[in-house]
């Protein structure tokens, strides 16, 4: 399974973030690891370099491509990087389950 990170300006990808992500979707996603072929992680921070706004503003998308299926995606929110890839992964292992359960009961 290849993971691929990708940022916006305003998001720092670092080796930190780097391995955080692909540690995170890895675990998570791992009893799928022979369907998914590869994981594109998008993070992005609404507020950008203006700091005054508050909420869960950093956003985690990923998108999973599996064998002979289309791309699946999920997405969430938070205050810290860290948490949206997490809970987006979360996410994308719920997404999954389902989409392959589908296939299994046809």
């Amino acid at each position: 399974m290849k993971i691929q990170l990708n940022t916006d300006n305003n998001v720092q990808g670092d080796a930190s973030l780097q391995r955080h992500a692909e540690e995170t979707v890895t675990s998570i996603l791992e009893r799928f690891a022979d369907r998914i072929t590869r994981v594109e992680v998008h993070v992005h921070d609404d507020n950008g370099r203006d700091r005054t706004g508050e909420g869960l503003d950093k956003h985690c998308t990923i998108e999973a491509r599996l064998n002979n299926m289309q791309p699946l995606t999920a997405s969430d929110s938070a205050n810290d990087v860290s948490s949206a890839v997490t809970g987006a992964a979360r996410k994308l292992q719920r997404v999954i389950e389902t989409a392959v359960g589908k296939l299994s009961t046809h």
